[in-house]
């Protein structure tokens, strides 16, 4: 048999509360919320250890979490199965009551129905819920948010860091390139000096030696 928990009113933006579920029926409550509402809930099942004398979490602890639409016969918007501790979201597609179930199960092998000699049984299950775009919910992922904002400032300024890289290495690239080039010049330049010389040198040696073989034979 399903038992319901009214929640407060949607005039508070965070709703934060711990009650006590028997076996495995699920515990149910209804909020009526407006079209596009996000909402963002946080839980924590808890059973008791008699060792400890306390509530504990423990992985053999599992819930299952269902949200469905009133007004549009029962459809199913949330279907989660989740640890002992988890999260859950969705937005309202349309205004109207949904219904928020949760069921749990364990594998302690504890009685899991409360009764006069077993108080402590069932599963403690405390919920945490923020509706609304609203602070309370911009706050509670406000760390992730920063997170993801600097690791996006430091990839930022990694790509700062190769592209001027990449320009110094452009520019280092062509001096090297205009050197190189200056410098191949420069050889082209002495070699063709050196060839004008030494055709130069080798038409006056041809001169002299005519002439000297022209003054042999005349004498």
């Amino acid at each position: 048999m399903r038992s319901f928990l009214p929640l407060l009113s949607l005039g508070a933006v965070a709703h934060a509360l711990h009650f006590f579920i028997d076996g495995t029926s699920p515990k149910c409550f209804y909020e009526e919320l407006p079209k596009d509402t996000l909402v963002v809930g946080h839980y924590t099942a808890e059973e008791w250890d008699d060792q400890r004398h306390s509530w504990q979490k423990h992985d053999g602890i599992n819930i299952f979490i269902s949200v469905d639409e009133v007004f549009d016969n029962d459809h199913r918007v949330v279907s989660q199965r989740g640890g002992p501790g988890g999260k859950f979201t969705f937005t309202a597609a349309d205004a109207g009551d949904h219904r928020i179930c949760f069921t749990p199960t364990s594998t302690s092998g504890r009685s899991s129905w409360m009764s006069v000699s077993n108080p402590n049984g069932g599963i403690k299950l405390t919920l945490d819920m923020a509706i609304g775009e609203s602070s309370a919910i911009e706050s509670a992922d406000k760390g992730k948010l920063q997170d993801l904002a600097t690791r996006a400032k430091d990839l930022n300024n990694r790509l700062q860091d190769i592209r001027r890289e990449q320009v110094f290495q452009r520019e280092r690239e062509a001096e090297f390139r205009d050197q190189s080039e200056s410098t191949n010049a420069r050889i082209v330049r002495w070699v063709l000096i050196q060839l004008v010389v030494l055709g130069v040198t080798c038409a006056w040696q041809l001169s002299h030696l005519r002439t000297f073989f022209i003054k042999q034979k005349l004498t």
